[in-house]
């Protein structure tokens, strides 16, 4: 994958989806989201406090920028989700650019909701990322969501890299009947994965044996003119049962409906932005891997092109 240093511009969004479709004559899905990512020190996070420090860090960034900070009536009040990822024993999906995923949120202790299950397919080309049919064949209501994912470079700060992420998600409930560990009824969910499966009695199970506790805090909208507007957070993850912290991260994410809805300035203000928190936060920056990443190297798998 070839990293860059940042142009003015870009982050993901200036390169359109050729024309195409998938096997039933749909349209090849196209870019709905912006979403810039930055992973964070596990050791930074002691207390909830820090949220709200790292918060600070970026509204005075943004200030110098002319980003509109929207944070009134904040309060510190952080949601707790679990994540789990699934995959085969030799992390087949995941080697080869998937990531399956359920997600359960939490509130007082208690579960709340329908958990939901996502399909990935992330990949640094774009038009590879959008030719993959992610979506899933349930009788149910689900959602795609197709994100330009812009993180820092590998090795240094002051630049990025993009991603392309295509995803499927729906809730729990959607899904069939049966045996959902089976990678047989995973590929029937999944067309998409058909490729993957070695065999009829194949399965899916808990990557490194691990529960992501997931602490995730709002920290308002920020808005870069020209009618770009992006929400933002911070998340910290630990294992849960020893409470090992694996590291936090700040994200903010723009939805748009049409890339000309993208105005240059607003993304020029954008990309400056991204920049500068890296710099004035450089000593927070955990560089090179993705959340996701450090799930699947907790023993041994090799960075993959995709983190």
């Amino acid at each position: 994958m070839t990293e860059m240093v940042a142009t003015p511009g870009r982050l993901g969004v200036d390169d359109r989806v050729q024309p195409g479709q998938y096997s039933d004559g749909s349209p090849l899905d196209q870019v709905h989201y912006l979403e810039c990512k930055l992973i964070l020190k596990p050791e930074r996070f002691t207390s909830a406090q820090v949220f709200l420090e790292y918060g600070e860090l970026v509204a005075q960034t943004a200030r110098q920028f002319g980003i509109g900070v929207l944070n009134q009536g904040l309060v510190l009040k952080p949601e707790l989700r679990e994540i789990v990822f699934l995959d085969t024993a030799d992390f087949r999906l995941y080697n080869n650019a998937f990531i399956l995923r359920k997600r359960t949120l939490y509130e007082h202790g208690f579960r709340v909701g329908d958990p939901e299950i996502v399909l990935k397919f992330r990949h640094p080309d774009l038009q590879t990322a959008a030719a993959l049919d992610v979506r899933p064949q349930i009788a149910g209501n689900y959602r795609i969501k197709f994100k330009a994912e812009a993180l820092p470079l590998r090795d240094q700060v002051g630049g990025y890299r993009v991603l392309y992420s295509h995803n499927a998600q729906f809730p729990l409930s959607q899904a069939p009947e049966g045996d959902r560990t089976a990678m047989g009824t995973l590929v029937q969910v999944f067309p998409s994965l058909a490729l993957l499966q070695a065999s009829a009695a194949e399965r899916v199970e808990l990557v490194n044996r691990t529960i992501v506790e997931e602490v995730l805090q709002d920290l308002g909208t920020l808005d870069f003119g020209k009618g770009v507007t992006a929400a933002s957070n911070i998340a910290v993850w630990r294992e849960r049962g020893d409470h090992h912290t694996l590291c936090g991260e700040f994200a903010f994410q723009a939805k748009f409906k049409r890339r000309d809805d993208l105005h240059e300035k607003a993304i020029e203000r954008c990309r400056q932005f991204f920049i500068a928190l890296q710099q004035a936060g450089r000593n927070w920056l955990a560089l090179g891997t993705t959340k996701t990443g450090l799930v699947y190297r907790l023993k041994g798998n090799p960075p993959q092109s995709h983190e």
